[in-house]
């Protein structure tokens, strides 16, 4: 992933809140040879003191295959997008229609070591916390190794722990644009309001300056 100077995150709080309010991503783990690389969708769970993120999939998933090859793997994260047009981003001056047009998001890529997790204790403890983080209202059982109503199903799931060795963010938002520009492409994004633009614009102007 290119990310340019005005790109990048502030520091690592920026992009640590920005994914507290994001847990669905893909995991992308290393294929066997000639293969390319296997990529699974999942909800997640992040911890930033210990630096590591946790997630289930099924027993039968082709995942657990590719790690026992190669624990080595990427966590992707991207929302908040939004295709710009033309006209927005043309310069001060300038006609619309010499305006490029461009896409707006925010990614975080967590690069991890798997660790797969069976014991029957631990894998239910590690599940009750993705619960208590999904679900805080309550309404579900706890998990517990031994009883009922998850307990027997424990079996079919295997948890993953994925340690943090690295991160890399972006936050693609016109941070290079003159500022007129950028509050022109904010005050699109405020009419157009569609799809993620409410998401876009929101971090679009977390990162600029108070409007003068």
């Amino acid at each position: 992933m290119l990310i340019h100077p005005w790109d990048a995150a502030r520091d690592d709080t920026e992009w640590q809140r920005w994914l507290a309010e994001h847990d669905f991503g893909q995991l992308a783990v290393n294929g066997g040879p000639g293969e390319p690389p296997l990529v699974q969708p999942l909800h997640f769970v992040y911890d930033p003191a210990a630096a590591h993120v946790l997630s289930h999939l099924a027993r039968p998933n082709p995942v657990w295959k590719a790690l026992e090859a190669a624990p080595e793997v990427l966590l992707s994260v991207v929302d908040d997008y939004a295709f710009i047009p033309g006209p927005w981003q043309a310069p001060e001056g300038a006609p619309p229609e010499h305006g490029v047009p461009t896409s707006f998001y925010a990614a975080v890529q967590l690069r991890c070591t798997a660790h797969v997790i069976d014991e029957p204790r631990a894998k239910a403890a590690l599940l009750q916390a993705q619960m208590e983080h999904f679900q805080p209202e309550g309404g579900s059982a706890e998990v517990v190794a031994d009883a009922p109503p998850y307990g027997p199903k424990l079996a079919g799931i295997r948890v993953l722990r994925l340690q943090v060795n690295d991160v890399r963010a972006k936050f693609k938002y016109a941070d290079s644009k003159p500022e007129s520009v950028r509050y022109r492409i904010a005050s699109g994004l405020a009419s157009r309001c569609d799809g993620r633009d409410s998401g876009a614009l929101k971090v679009q102007l977390s990162r600029m300056p108070p409007y003068q």
